[in-house]
């Protein structure tokens, strides 16, 4: 079985005799896509353990949650189920929707990033048929692309990022009534971060980590996982990749140059961890990217 046939929500609307998947895709790196049709149904969501954005392309004004019957859906609607949520739906007529499913790893590490938070203190908020133009006309052209043609696939990827990059800005809140246990302080995990960001280029020990933050190998480990939602080398992995992906959307450097500027040992080394990552060599995309 594939990642994304484990996500619940895919397979609740795969257990559907009603729906129909059109394709669906793995994007890598915590990401996935789908795109459903469904008509006269009715769906329930208990406690997915990923995050899922939805976005109604065609239908959904028959469409409602069992315990709002009055809100119905339409045309470009948004629907945001984190992790965790339950809900009840009813499909009346036809709706035709994509499906942005998220890893909560990746919301870890974005939290992180973006907006230097420790993920276990954010929240995705739900919402139900939300306006929100710019996450519509995002999925409107997710949903044009071929995501089976390497080209189109990587762009698919960079689209799906924005999406999550816009959600995480605009739809996190403080999770209310949390006692954290464990993990590392603002300041050490702050410290972590720019470490990580201004060593990116040389080899990175937990040894170099845990000094970093006058730690034992042991707790250092066990508290970054804690505070970054992933192990430290799953971390820098991600970091080192999202690196390469800027030089080589913003630069002519030889992919070699890259390679090494972003801590890869070779060039090998560097396209094997980035197809694997995405799908595609550092040089198809690069291609896709305009350089």
């Amino acid at each position: 079985m594939s990642q994304l046939e484990q996500l619940q929500v895919f397979q609740a609307m795969s257990r559907s005799p009603n729906s129909r998947l059109e394709r669906c895709v793995e994007l890598g790196e915590g990401l996935s896509l789908a795109l459903w049709t469904n008509q006269h149904d009715s769906r329930d969501y208990q406690a997915p353990t990923h995050h899922t954005l939805s976005c109604y392309l065609a239908g959904g004004t028959g469409t409602f949650r069992r315990e709002r019957p009055g809100d119905r859906g339409a045309p470009g609607k948004l629907c945001i189920l984190p992790a965790d949520h339950q809900s009840a739906w009813v499909i009346n007529g036809q709706i035709r929707l994509a499906h942005l499913y998220v890893s909560t790893e990746r919301f870890a590490q974005d939290a992180v990033t973006l907006l230097d938070r420790e993920p276990r203190t954010l929240q995705l908020r739900e919402a139900t048929f939300l306006d929100d133009a710019q996450q519509t006309l995002g999925f409107q052209q997710l949903a044009r692309l071929d995501w089976h043609e390497p080209g189109e696939r990587l762009l698919a990827s960079s689209l799906a990022q924005d999406l999550l990059s816009h959600a995480l800005l605009s739809q996190v809140g403080q999770r209310e009534g949390l006692r954290l246990k464990g993990g590392l302080a603002p300041v050490q995990r702050r410290r972590l971060r720019d470490y990580i960001e201004q060593h990116l280029a040389e080899p990175i020990s937990l040894g170099d980590l845990a000094s970093v933050v006058a730690l034992s190998q042991y707790h250092c480990a066990r508290m970054f996982r804690e505070s970054f939602g992933v192990p430290p080398h799953r971390y820098l992995l991600a970091r080192r990749l999202a690196r390469a992906r800027h030089w080589l959307a913003s630069s002519q450097m030889p992919l070699g140059d890259v390679a090494l500027a972003c801590g890869f040992a070779s060039a090998s080394h560097f396209s094997n961890r980035f197809r694997a990552a995405f799908g595609a060599t550092p040089g198809q995309y690069r291609q896709v990217m305009g350089r």
